[in-house]
């Protein structure tokens, strides 16, 4: 420290007592002012007690039934009805797809379709002339008026327009079944919801080109949702399905009593964690939402709990206010750790035996008496 750092630091602490110090009719006669009065609080005697070790785990709300909308054929948007935020209804158009190539080969396929159509009309015609043909040639056969070969003729003529017949009964039944799959592809330009619920992504835009499997929009089921944890893998043998836990939403500023409903078996080779699913039954909860989880990991350790009122928080800096055994409040700083029921634990600035200021808090001063 320098010489003239050191000079401004004794000046600096010389003003401070002569402004602590005063010189007022108290000071002058050696007298003290009188200890404020506080009045209208409550004291408590800290004692430990057995708090549940936890373990706090962070997560994210999804909804439970969540539908990712598609594009099977490619094509260009020229319809888009919603957009983030809409609620629509199971079967209501979303978006129509201008899919050229799929329409005109779904007109060739009815095309082609209807010409097999034609096709069968004629072999069945044929099959039909060659049925009469034969039984007249098989009627003169008996009566010994043609040949054998030309009988023969006739017999192998009608066998022919028979499988002609089936060949063209063949191909109707493809050509058919192409036209209804072309109908099909067609229908793929309709874009309709296959849940009803809110959407809450869309990842296209009027006039935007899609292709088969590119994702639209995604479309989450209302009134069902889930805190999806993700739990370290030192709790693998320990949570379990119907481990009770205490969610907090921040967002909503609720704290609720939940059980882990679901496990995914398989745990994350990068983040070394594996999820679990925590319905949640409250108003207001949407996807994307942050929650936390204390979770019991089934023992318990003594330690110090004070309800949440009673710890001050300035800042970074936590305090509680102490009364001693002649009942003037004095500011604690202490460390505190997770909450617990409407409590928080005392790390350390707090022993059992000693009397803090529980309720009215915000009443106390430094030096105040308390009544």
């Amino acid at each position: 420290m320098t010489r003239f750092s050191y000079l401004l630091a004794v000046s600096l602490l010389a003003a401070i007592l002569a402004g602590c110090g005063g010189k007022g009719p108290e000071a002058g006669h050696g007298v003290s002012a009188p200890a404020p009065v506080v009045k209208g609080v409550q004291v408590e005697t800290v004692k430990a007690v057995a708090v549940p070790d936890l373990m706090e785990v962070v997560g994210t709300v999804k909804a439970r039934t969540s539908a990712v909308v598609s594009a099977r054929i490619p094509g260009t948007v020229i319809v888009l009805k919603v957009r983030e935020g809409d609620r629509v209804r199971k079967g209501q158009l979303l978006a129509r797809l201008d899919a050229l190539e799929t329409g005109a080969t779904g007109a060739a396929a009815v095309a082609g379709s209807d010409e097999a159509q034609r096709a069968l009309d004629e072999a069945q015609a044929r099959k039909r002339l060659a049925d009469v043909t034969f039984d007249r040639y098989q009627h003169l056969y008996k009566e010994q008026a043609i040949t054998r070969q030309e009988f023969d003729t006739k017999q192998t003529e009608q066998e022919v327009a028979a499988q002609g017949v089936a060949r063209a009964q063949a191909r109707y039944r493809q050509a058919r079944e192409e036209a209804r799959a072309a109908s099909r592809m067609a229908d793929y330009a309709t874009i309709v919801a296959p849940i009803s619920g809110v959407v809450t992504v869309k990842q296209v835009d009027l006039g935007s080109t899609v292709f088969p499997a590119q994702p639209l929009m995604t479309i989450d089921s209302e009134g069902s949702y889930q805190l999806e944890l993700a739990l370290p893998e030192s709790l693998a043998t320990r949570a379990k399905v119907q481990t009770p836990v205490q969610v907090t939403l921040d967002a909503l500023k609720v704290t609720l009593s939940a059980r882990i409903a679901e496990i995914v078996p398989s745990s994350d080779p990068q983040s070394r964690t594996f999820i679990a699913k925590v319905p949640l039954d409250q108003k207001g909860v949407t996807s994307g939402m942050f929650g936390r989880a204390s979770i019991s990991l089934g023992i318990t350790v003594n330690g110090i709990l004070l309800p949440e009122h009673a710890v001050v928080e300035r800042g970074a800096l936590t305090s509680v206010w102490v009364v001693d055994q002649t009942n003037i409040a004095r500011m604690r700083l202490v460390k505190a750790g997770k909450s617990v029921g409407g409590k928080v634990e005392i790390l350390s600035g707090l022993s059992a035996g000693e009397r803090v200021v529980v309720s009215g808090a915000e009443k106390v001063r430094e030096g105040a008496k308390v009544e």
